[in-house]
């Protein structure tokens, strides 16, 4: 694991749409590049922030079970317990791209809340309900607290393909 930037953090508000990062000066150091070499894939990557937009481009590929690349904030203040779900504001190369949400109580690696969206080449607001992400496994707790999470991670995942995505904002809604 490879640490990009400077530390810091962002308190939470309830319930309009309230920043959970910018990308800003401050967020140097609260994101981490990874990529699945820390498991022996062959998927290579970087990840950068510039002018309040992190961007992560790369190749994933799923050969020697690899098949990721990704930047992950992990450390923050809790979540609004009334927060329904994310707003991200991206644009890409038209591939589908993942935030994955993790929590104390997950034990593995593995494990995650993942939900996914499509990033097209102009700049979009996503709206990802808490509802829409997933547990990665039927063997971890089913559904998650917001107020909980401990993790979250952008994420290129799960075939070849060329990564190339930009992030400009991510609120609580």
């Amino acid at each position: 694991m490879r640490k990009i930037f400077a530390a810091g953090m962002i308190s939470m508000a309830a319930t309009a749409a309230v920043a959970f990062e910018d990308f800003g000066d401050a967020a140097a150091g609260r994101w981490y590049y990874v990529q699945d070499g820390v498991m022996g894939g062959l998927s290579q990557g970087t990840a950068s922030l510039e002018d309040g937009v992190l961007r992560m481009r790369g190749m994933v590929s799923t050969a020697n079970n690899g098949g990721f690349i990704q930047v992950r904030q992990r450390g923050f203040a809790p979540w609004a317990t009334d927060a329904s779900g994310l707003k991200v504001e991206a644009k890409g190369n038209g591939e589908t791209y993942y935030i994955f949400l993790r929590t104390p109580d997950l034990n593995r690696f593995s494990w995650s809340y993942r939900a996914t969206f499509e990033a097209g080449e102009d700049w979009q607001e996503i709206e990802l309900p808490f509802e829409a992400f997933k547990p990665s496994s039927p063997n971890m707790p089913q559904s998650f607290d917001p107020a909980r999470v401990s993790s979250i991670g952008i994420v290129a995942y799960g075939r070849e393909h060329d990564a190339d995505l930009s992030v400009r904002s991510i609120a609580l809604y």
